[in-house]
């Protein structure tokens, strides 16, 4: 296992992924995400999924088997009480099935892809809490892009969401996302250096 878990948060579309890729690429650091963990926990046949369709009807499982995310999304969007069961069920296997994968890495350090990981209260799993952060603007036009969702179904989602300064405060460190490829590139370098160090430090390595 890693000697230093790092949490990767951030908004909505502000880069999460981008940042962790150039880690990955550049350093060859191991990366658990959070969200395909949860897409892996509603595979078909799965207990999750046979406990939802118990729960909400079968008309959430498409033809394949799959889990229909956006009629589940509409489901537990607007009902505090299905949201409720559905995280009191989910939440615990995915905490667990993510604590299975970080005892599996070997990279000096390793990243934990959580965009929610500071709404779910997810910081115990981390040794570090590293934010991503863009302008507000720029994710609502990525979003919009990349999902070819409105404007106001997206500022929805991040109304939902901690808000942009409460997430900066609880940063251990943080990333700006307003520059280029290369500026971030140089960003994570930095990092990447005082991760190594602060690995080497907690594990009693020189």
């Amino acid at each position: 296992m890693s000697d230093l878990i790092i949490g990767l948060t951030g908004g909505i579309a502000s880069g999460k992924t981008t940042v962790a890729d150039l880690f990955a690429q550049h350093f060859a650091i191991d990366i658990v995400d959070a969200d395909i963990v949860a897409r892996e926990v509603v595979a078909p046949n799965s207990p999750a999924l046979i406990e939802i369709a118990q729960h909400f009807g079968s008309q959430l499982i498409n033809d394949d088997g799959s889990l229909d995310r956006s009629k589940l999304r509409q489901l537990v969007f607007s009902d505090q009480a299905n949201k409720q069961w559905l995280n009191a069920l989910l939440h615990p296997m995915i905490r667990t099935q993510i604590s299975l994968q970080l005892s599996q890495t070997s990279s000096a350090y390793c990243l934990l892809v959580a965009p929610l990981l500071l709404e779910n209260s997810m910081q115990s799993m981390v040794d570090v809490v590293l934010v991503v952060d863009s302008e507000e603007q720029a994710q609502v036009a990525r979003t919009m892009a990349r999902d070819n969702s409105d404007e106001q179904q997206i500022k929805s989602i991040m109304a939902a969401q901690i808000d942009r300064q409460q997430r900066l405060q609880q940063a251990d460190d943080i990333i700006k996302n307003i520059g280029t490829i290369n500026g971030l590139t140089n960003d994570i370098k930095k990092l990447h250096h005082k991760y190594t160090r602060l690995a080497k430090e907690g594990s009693g390595k020189t």
